[in-house]
């Protein structure tokens, strides 16, 4: 019997991905306090689910991505 070493991705519930829609409706309103609110939120099975997609689908974290579409030059490495 073979063992499969590939995981399943983690899930990310819907409502982890209500509140991300949120924060980049808030972030593309210009609502700051809002989409941070929004970012808090989400529960950190989810949160890492979105990283590891994120990270597979372009190669960036959620942080990163949003640095550079708020045109933050200084888009520091996350930290953890």
């Amino acid at each position: 019997m073979s063992k499969h070493t590939t995981s399943a991705p983690q899930p990310i519930s819907l409502m982890a991905a209500g509140e991300l829609r949120d924060a980049l409706t808030a972030i593309d309103e210009g609502k700051g306090p809002a989409a941070v609110a929004a970012l808090m939120a989400i529960d950190a099975v989810s949160w890492q689910a979105i990283e590891h997609r994120l990270t597979s689908l372009v190669g960036s974290d959620l942080r990163t991505l949003l640095l550079k579409a708020a045109g933050t030059a200084d888009a520091a490495p996350a930290i953890g």
